[in-house]
């Protein structure tokens, strides 16, 4: 038998005793690929060990960091930033020559001793303690006869001869140059004076120990349920005094010219005492010397135009009677 025989014959009695070797050889090329089948095993644990590494991450950072610091620093003004973010909203009040200018910013600092100021002058916006630049460019336009400054709010009164249409961007301009410039709106100097702003001592409607139990009722009710209303009509009210059952009352801002101030009085905040508090047997409304003498000076204003009216019509009676 020659060598080659031999060995094949060896060889085929190898394949038929164990079956091994072909197995393990098939095996073998199903077990190499194996490394490729488990790959993405692997790229998944390593990426959810580095997570901020990803694509929408990168495309997000740039984008979110610039719109969260501005609004983290609104409060300071006079950056480009913070201009974008001004907004002035105006409101009609019940007093057609009065409007009120919401800012997107406070107007009165939080610890203020008083809830509003009331500036009747150019003189007032220079007086301590409370002079403001901004009331002192409001009262030199034309037109504008008061500047009323809420805690959220300005109110702006103007002549009843004066066009609404010509003042209002002149005081949108003045109110944003104000607050992007980082302008203090209203200063406090020390000292006082009688030509200053109207409001700036302490606060009327606050409890004092010195109070006795009806007037602290009044300022209660005043202040939770008579003063917000008023603030939305762009004015405040002030606590005068309590004598003989009549409560004397200051209306302010847009309140204080307004046709319908007396029946503010009398139907709604002089029921409104009545009804919670029996003492209470009347509201009368205070008027400052300079407001009387306005008030005198307009009556005579109105009686000369009405005599002068009189007077033409009598001249004219005989021509419009000729043939």
């Amino acid at each position: 038998m020659s060598v080659g025989s031999t060995s094949t014959m060896m060889l085929r009695r190898a394949l038929r005793a164990g079956r091994l070797t072909p197995v393990s050889e098939s095996s073998a090329r199903t077990v190499r690929p194996r490394p490729a089948t488990f790959t993405p095993s692997r790229t998944v644990a390593s990426a959810a060990r580095l997570p901020t590494i990803t694509a929408s991450e990168t495309r997000r950072r740039p984008t979110v960091r610039p719109y969260q610091q501005p609004i983290a620093q609104s409060g300071v003004v006079g950056s480009p930033s913070s201009k974008r973010t001004i907004f002035i909203q105006t409101e009609n009040t019940p007093n057609p020559d009065a409007l009120k200018f919401i800012p997107n910013h406070r107007v009165l600092p939080e610890d203020f001793p008083t809830s509003f100021l009331e500036y009747l002058s150019p003189r007032a916006t220079l007086a301590a303690p409370y002079p403001s630049p901004l009331a002192a460019k409001l009262l030199d336009s034309e037109g504008v006869t008061s500047v009323f400054y809420g805690p959220e709010f300005i109110t702006v009164t103007k002549a009843s001869d004066a066009n609404w249409a010509h003042i209002k961007p002149e005081v949108f301009s003045l109110i944003t140059q104000a607050v992007t410039s980082g302008e203090t709106i209203v200063n406090v100097v020390e000292g006082s004076s009688a030509d200053g702003a109207e409001g700036g001592g302490e606060d009327s409607l606050v409890y004092n120990e010195d109070d006795d139990e009806v007037v602290g009722m009044i300022k209660e009710l005043l202040e939770t349920r008579i003063r917000p209303a008023i603030q939305e009509d762009g004015g405040d009210i002030e606590l005068r005094g309590f004598e003989d059952g009549i409560v004397m009352l200051k209306l302010r801002g847009a309140c204080r010219t307004c046709d319908s101030s007396t029946v503010t009085l009398k139907n709604g905040i002089e029921s409104m005492l009545m009804h919670y508090i029996e003492e209470v047997k009347g509201v009368e409304q205070v008027m400052d010397e300079e407001e009387v003498v306005s008030m005198h000076e307009f009556a005579r204003f109105e009686e000369k135009l009405r005599q002068q009216k009189g007077a033409a019509a009598t001249a004219g009676a005989p021509l419009d009677s000729a043939p």
